[in-house]
């Protein structure tokens, strides 16, 4: 009967049990589908898309090859994440015995005048050598390290979701810059298109005033006009170099200029935008992922905090020989060993092990709450941006039929100006309304290739 109570209370060391709650994932207000979108919602993503079929560009498809390689963002995401893999090794270790090699030796003078005499031979010299092997083991009866091993490798694979993040938005980012840069681009374009018309227009005007048949205010208009646009050109030209800086940055590089692809007006868009259920969109999205992680570990925390009530068990052991000379340090006359055991219960420390205990059980409701917000505001990224794709959609078109519909009014103006039905105002007007309505549109067009990027951001789309 003994025996088997000692068996039991054995395994019971050696195995133990672990304090704290299990993880359970907290409940999630999940929307049956996004707003804004008709009927139920179809089970394919646009985030099912790797990026390099989403961005057909073949030029922007190699910046963002470039920015994967070189970007340092991402380079301290995945250096983040060795770190945590390496803590997380560390936190396990403590699971296992500490076994050490120990070695050395000393020397030591004694005095024969001392009282009494410390040596009363004609050696009063000492030596000792020891060599040996020593065991440390904390027992983990009731699961407070491999509590904190589990917070650890949680903190890991969060670590791992803010470096597919970090992946995603890079994609993003470079994928939306190169878009701002050629919706720059188009707007230099209809500017200095513009300006060559202005530059006309004021020559006509000029020969004409020489001619003796327009008069000095029509000249002065028209060179305003072109004053206006040509105002426009410089900015655009710094818009240009500020963000090819950016776009360099994103790739590693230092400051230079960025080669160009298909026109903005040329590039791809899906014809249709599925969004996938929004159930999935827990999984995918890598911050309420990580957001999780660090949920479990403060779940983890509280068990080995509820841990630090309960006894501590240890085992200490050594084994080796000590003599004093070294040639006899293999002797079994110089062996020695020893073995023993340690139980520590903590009784009284000011009630710092309660407030502990206290203290993770709110950083857990903290967690909780985090964890949360991530969900919900996953389901308003994916809504907004659903939302400005639609909208956009409807000032796009209702931009083009206003630039139609100015351009025949820039036309018609200058047959009226030719027929003499109407002075040089209307022409002004015209030019200056189609110029404007020009470059609204092309704002118009990068804002909606920025909008698809932006769902397949917040979708979680990029990562392969």
């Amino acid at each position: 009967m003994k025996q088997v109570t000692f068996a039991s209370m054995l395994a019971l060391v050696l195995v133990g049990c672990t304090l704290g709650p299990n993880y359970e994932r907290p409940q999630i207000l999940t929307p049956a589908n996004y707003r804004g979108l008709v009927g139920a919602p179809a089970g394919e993503s646009l985030a099912d898309l790797p990026w390099w079929e989403l961005f057909k560009d073949p030029v922007l498809q190699e910046l963002t090859r470039e920015s994967l390689q070189n970007n340092f963002d991402l380079r301290i995401a995945a250096a983040r994440v060795e770190e945590a893999r390496s803590l997380a090794g560390i936190s396990r270790s403590f699971l296992y015995p500490q076994i050490n090699l120990s070695g050395g030796g000393s020397v030591q003078q004694v005095s024969r005048v001392s009282e009494p005499p410390q040596s009363i031979t004609a050696d009063r010299t000492y030596k000792n050598w020891l060599l040996g092997f020593s065991l440390a083991w904390e027992l983990d009866v009731f699961g407070r390290i491999r509590r904190e091993a589990e917070a650890a490798t949680a903190v890991f694979l969060a670590t791992e979701q803010a470096q597919r993040g970090v992946f995603i938005t890079l994609v993003a980012d470079v994928a939306q810059s190169y878009f701002v840069l050629r919706e720059l681009d188009l707007e230099l374009e209809v500017s200095r298109r513009t300006l060559k018309l202005n530059d006309e227009t004021v020559e006509f005007y000029r020969t004409r005033l020489t001619g003796g048949v327009s008069n000095r205010l029509e000249l002065d208009q028209a060179v305003a006009n072109r004053s206006r646009t040509a105002q426009v050109i410089p900015e655009l030209e710094r818009q240009i170099a500020v963000q090819e800086n950016l776009i360099n940055f994103l790739l590693g590089r230092n400051p230079g200029s960025i080669p160009r692809g298909a026109a903005l007006t040329d590039q791809y868009s899906p014809p249709t935008i599925p969004a996938g259920l929004p159930s999935a969109l827990l999984e995918r999205r890598p911050d309420v992922q990580g957001a999780e992680q660090l949920l479990v570990a403060a779940n983890a925390n509280i068990g080995a905090a509820k841990a630090l009530f309960f006894p501590n068990f240890s085992l200490t052991a050594a084994l080796g020989s000590a003599t004093r000379d070294l040639a006899n340090i293999a002797d079994s006359r110089a062996a020695i060993w020893s073995a023993a055991g340690g139980i520590l219960q903590p009784v009284f420390q000011g009630w710092r092990i309660f407030w502990n205990y206290e203290a993770t059980k709110a950083r857990f409701e903290q967690a909780v709450a985090q964890y949360q917000k991530s969900a919900q505001n996953a389901f308003r990224d994916v809504a907004d941006a659903l939302v400005t794709i639609e909208k956009l959609t409807g000032v796009r078109a209702e931009q083009e039929e206003g630039v139609r519909a100015l351009q025949n009014s820039a036309r018609l103006s200058r047959v009226r100006y030719d027929t003499g039905l109407a002075n040089y105002l209307e022409i002004l007007i015209a030019d200056q309304q189609l110029f404007d309505q020009e470059l609204l549109l092309a704002r118009t067009r990068g804002a909606q290739l920025n909008a698809v990027v932006q769902l397949y951001r917040v979708l979680g789309g990029g990562w392969q």
